[in-house]
């Protein structure tokens, strides 16, 4: 009996990528907003405000240009990249100047779209629920979870999606990305007849 694995269908993984487009539309306001409010200012270079125009004005080209290019995944990161670059660069600025405030708003988008980037970064290797010989892993945010089989209660297995009940009286259920075949629904069923006396 080998382990097997199933493409699945997170709810949180599929929200996170849906809400990438108004992501980037927030990271790019922000940016061009800063560039117009440094625009008249004597301190600024002009090579600082004409850096922050191109790169609201790139993000918001990858915004109107389709959902489906945003949902690439090495297009997402990439974008995801230059907005913490951009926020941690501000905000190292403003903490140099002084203004404290400013620095850590920046500082905190920077943070915060870090773990987006982590987050995104992990949804092309970790969108799988494993079945193995020790135990259940499935995939989740930040990170995902591993059940040992004397912590579950029962799997249900279903052509379209697969449900499995913890001893902690959890309910995961995951829609798969594609039906399963005969042999898999049955490889399935012979980990719960080895493990769990049933299904």
């Amino acid at each position: 009996m080998d382990s097997i694995s199933l493409p699945v269908i997170h709810p949180t993984f599929e929200k996170l990528k849906r809400s990438g487009r108004w992501l980037h539309a927030a990271a790019g306001l922000l940016i061009l907003s800063h560039a117009l409010s440094h625009i008249h200012r004597q301190e600024a270079p002009p090579l600082y405000f004409w850096c922050q125009l191109l790169i609201s004005l790139d993000i918001f080209i990858l915004v109107m240009a389709g959902r489906d290019l945003l949902l690439l995944p090495r297009v997402n990161l990439f974008f995801r990249l230059v907005e913490i670059i951009f926020f941690l660069g501000i905000g190292l600025l403003m903490l140099l100047a002084g203004n404290w405030l400013i620095a850590a708003v920046h500082l905190s988008l920077s943070i915060g779209y870090s773990y987006l980037f982590y987050c995104e970064r992990s949804l092309r290797k970790k969108e799988l629920l494993s079945l193995h010989h020790i135990g259940i892993s499935v995939p989740g945010l930040p990170a995902g979870r591993f059940f040992l089989w004397s912590n579950i209660n029962d799997i249900q297995p279903y052509y379209d999606s697969i449900r499995i009940s913890t001893s902690d009286r959890q309910e995961l259920t995951f829609d798969l990305q594609k039906n399963l075949t005969f042999s898999q629904l049955e490889q399935i069923h012979e980990f719960c007849r080895h493990y769990l006396g049933k299904c």
